[in-house]
């Protein structure tokens, strides 16, 4: 990424365009690898900046995002950044064997709220579309977007579940997760399909995740639930740009990488820094535990260094966003989360 960060985030255009912007370790990472990309799931929250980003990081190959484009105008703006759109439900098989075989894919769909009480959706979505996507792109590299749900809460003392720790989470949303992950490596390990999976924990976008669902709780007086009062987060520009480069890691059996921030975050501590930006004292509900779904990152900082944008600077750029009124896609992370249930 560009090494001019600025202080502050005002708009929403100037925060896309910082979200977007490649590393030069990225453009090098794309022209090593032949071919286009499709992005699967472009319409989610990290959707569009990461098409864009691969744009800008690789203006020589085509980019092509694939959606159901229920929200409007997105299918518009992506066309805007010379991304070309396809409308495609990934649960139509026919749909998929009708989409373009590019050399390169990145699988971005998935549910997760409203699992609950949908369960058989939830794992239709999280489990038989990747089936359906591995056996028709079996030719390609597929980076493929996974969580750190897919782990069991771990110690909080310790340095966070690693990428060879077994997976045995709680709750139907999260095994659905670890079925997405077993689909994709059967036909990397039975069909020599190419696939590289991404346990991201916690992207931040001023918009939404775990920093803007607790400065928005503290500054409207609500309570903040602590029960998980520990987790990792890492800026969305550096989750897609190490997303996107790990398309060039992508083997067989499946390369794995948790992807967040390094440092432990105190949820507590995090209301207390946004109560003393925003002139509040935090209101607190619940007691921390001693696990949590957190992750060692030493594969990822030994392979991209330590992400672009430090804690401190995520943390003030989210209390100048919600104190300036910045907009919020009023898409809660639900971090509290305990019994997998979503």
């Amino acid at each position: 990424m560009d090494q001019t960060i600025p202080s502050e985030i005002r708009t929403e255009e100037e925060l896309e365009e910082l979200l977007s912007r490649p590393s030069e370790q990225l453009v090098a990472s794309l022209r090593s690898i032949d071919g286009d990309i499709t992005i699967l799931g472009v319409g989610g929250k990290m959707g569009p900046t990461l098409a864009r980003m691969a744009k800008r990081a690789a203006p020589e190959k085509r980019v092509i995002g694939v959606a159901r484009f229920s929200e409007p105008g997105l299918k518009e703006k992506l066309q805007g950044w010379d991304i070309e759109t396809v409308e495609c439900d990934l649960l139509d098989r026919k749909a998929v064997d009708g989409l373009e075989r590019t050399e390169n894919v990145v699988f971005m769909a998935g549910r997760k709220f409203g699992s609950e009480g949908n369960e058989s959706l939830t794992w239709a979505m999280n489990v038989h579309v990747p089936a359906i996507v591995a056996e028709a792109f079996v030719q390609s590299r597929i980076a493929v977007f996974s969580t750190a749900c897919v782990y069991p809460f771990v110690d909080i003392a310790g340095q966070g579940a690693r990428e060879d720790l077994p997976l045995d989470p709680p709750g139907e949303y999260a095994n659905s997760c670890v079925g997405r992950e077993r689909m994709f490596e059967h036909f990397s390990r039975v069909h020599g399909a190419r696939v590289s999976l991404i346990r991201l924990s916690y992207a931040i976008d001023m918009r939404y995740g775990v920093l803007h669902d607790v400065a928005r709780a503290v500054l409207a007086g609500e309570p903040v639930q602590v029960s998980s009062g520990h987790c990792n987060v890492i800026w969305q520009g550096d989750a897609n740009d190490i997303a996107l480069q790990s398309l060039a890691q992508a083997g067989t059996p499946p390369f794995v990488l948790n992807l967040s921030g390094p440092e432990l975050v105190s949820v507590r501590r995090l209301a207390q820094k946004f109560g003393e930006r925003f002139g509040r004292t935090p209101v607190f509900e619940g007691e921390e535990q001693g696990k949590a779904w957190i992750v060692d990152t030493s594969l990822q900082q030994s392979l991209h260094g330590y992400p672009s944008v430090p804690l401190p600077r995520l943390i003030d750029w989210t209390a100048k966003w919600m104190q300036g009124g910045g907009k919020s896609l009023d898409k809660p992370t639900h971090f509290e989360v305990r019994d997998g249930k979503y």
